[in-house]
């Protein structure tokens, strides 16, 4: 089966990167799915997970994790910050209790510092990222059981 390229779908997508000041937006439909993502140079498009591609980004050191059915994932490309600010203590650590709508850990892309909230209460099992650390679309943050 063919993947047909929507060249209107990804206008559409490109002008919300523009419209919600994002880097990257990704749109699935069964198995087709299509990123569209801003370069330095302008808008890159890629496909990940088309039959017989190769794995897209956060399919490093813990792509396992990525399966776990807590997993969450990063909703953007961007930088992680475990804390509000230099210094303060991080919002979470392995083994806290969070309730739903909490603030996990901040992403900055832009210069805009955007919250990862708790999907659902639980505990945090384990955090992958590192203060600092660039992180990519999907990527596994934390497991939040």
């Amino acid at each position: 089966m063919a993947f047909e390229i929507d060249s209107e779908l990804i206008k559409r997508l490109a002008a919300l990167l523009d419209e919600l000041g994002l880097t990257e937006i990704e749109y699935a439909k069964g198995e087709e799915k299509i990123r569209v993502g801003r370069a330095m140079s302008g808008a890159a498009i890629s496909m990940p997970n088309l039959p017989g591609g190769s794995p897209g980004p956060g399919q490093g050191p813990s792509a396992g994790a990525a399966e776990h059915p807590g997993v969450v994932k990063s909703p953007m490309v961007g930088t992680v910050y475990l804390s509000p600010e230099p210094g303060a203590p991080a919002f979470i650590k392995a083994g806290d209790i969070v309730s739903e709508g909490q603030t996990l850990l901040l992403i900055e892309a832009m210069k805009t510092y955007n919250p990862v909230r708790a999907p659902r209460a639980g505990k945090i099992v384990r955090i992958f990222v590192s203060d600092g650390r660039p992180v990519e679309f999907g990527e596994a943050l934390l497991i939040l059981e």
